[in-house]
């Protein structure tokens, strides 16, 4: 494949995410926009017979592209040729039984250890903080999944020590925490991807660090975008960028119109070296 010499912040985290998904595994994916398009982007390019449910519940559908990305849940192209199309309930029930795999969410913000707010900014009691739409079917997804993948911006005000208001359980207050709580051994948060970086959980303290970087980004630049200080994994390694067939679906078949990799920086190559362009999205 050919590497691509203009893309956008949101395809490089939909491209990271596409090649980390495996064929034999199941998938319960969360909402639309990026999580959603990192399933399909794999469908078409790497793992063609790879099974996914809808946060609301379609199994293993055969999306029928594109399509106007608010229509993604009880819709009838998102949902088209599926195995069966459930609820919530039902993807939370194969999930509860150990058969799904990896979750894959986007989060308003991230801790430390992995808890996933989406629910308010600021003190919840009393309707003093910012109310935003809830977790819907991620509580469930974060809780019974064997593993979730989130996706966020790498932003100072989404990688806190501590989320505002615990909407989907990672690791809660560290080492034990889950299984304290009732929540399946052996289960929890796996990678956070952003454009910037990609994270992942050191296995003795279950806290967050860094494991790889983007080559338009420094490491100091991604701390600088984080509320504390993480631990580092041994070994930083370089992610590699989007490829132009990549992009090709991306912008032919998943997000036509741009409405969700249109945010963000733009990258280019520049004398053999990328870089964040002066111009936002896909402009």
């Amino acid at each position: 494949m050919t590497p691509a010499t203009h893309f956008a912040e949101r395809e490089h985290l939909i491209c990271t995410t596409a090649r980390m998904i495996e064929e034999n595994k199941s998938y319960w994916v969360g909402g639309g926009g990026e999580p959603l398009y990192t399933i399909l982007l794999a469908q078409r390019l790497y793992t063609p017979g790879v099974q996914y449910l809808t946060e609301d519940g379609v199994v293993s559908p055969k999306a029928l592209l594109p399509w106007d990305p608010l229509m993604t849940m009880v819709a009838s192209r998102a949902g088209y040729r599926a195995l069966q199309w459930g609820t919530m309930n039902t993807a939370g029930n194969f999930a509860q039984l150990g058969y799904v795999d990896i979750g894959i969410l986007n989060t308003l913000q991230v801790d430390k250890f992995g808890n996933v707010n989406s629910t308010v900014l600021g003190p919840y009691a009393g309707g003093r903080g910012r109310r935003f739409g809830g977790p819907g079917g991620a509580d469930t997804i974060a809780a019974q999944c064997w593993r979730t993948i989130l996706l966020t911006d790498q932003q100072k005000r989404k990688f806190v020590e501590r989320v505002d208001f615990i909407s989907s359980p990672g690791f809660l207050e560290g080492p034990g925490a889950r299984e304290a709580a009732g929540l399946p051994a052996g289960t929890g948060p796996w990678r956070v991807v952003t454009p910037w970086a990609m994270f992942g959980y050191e296995e003795k303290s279950c806290e967050l660090m860094p494991m790889a970087v983007s080559p338009f980004v420094t490491v100091d630049m991604v701390l600088a975008e984080m509320s504390f200080t993480p631990k580092m994994a041994p070994q930083l390694k370089t992610l590699d960028p989007p490829t132009e067939e990549e992009l090709t679906v991306i912008r032919s078949s998943l997000d036509v119109e741009g409405q969700t990799t249109g945010r963000g920086q733009w990258v280019e190559l520049r004398d053999g070296k990328y870089m964040l362009a002066e111009t936002q999205g896909r402009e």
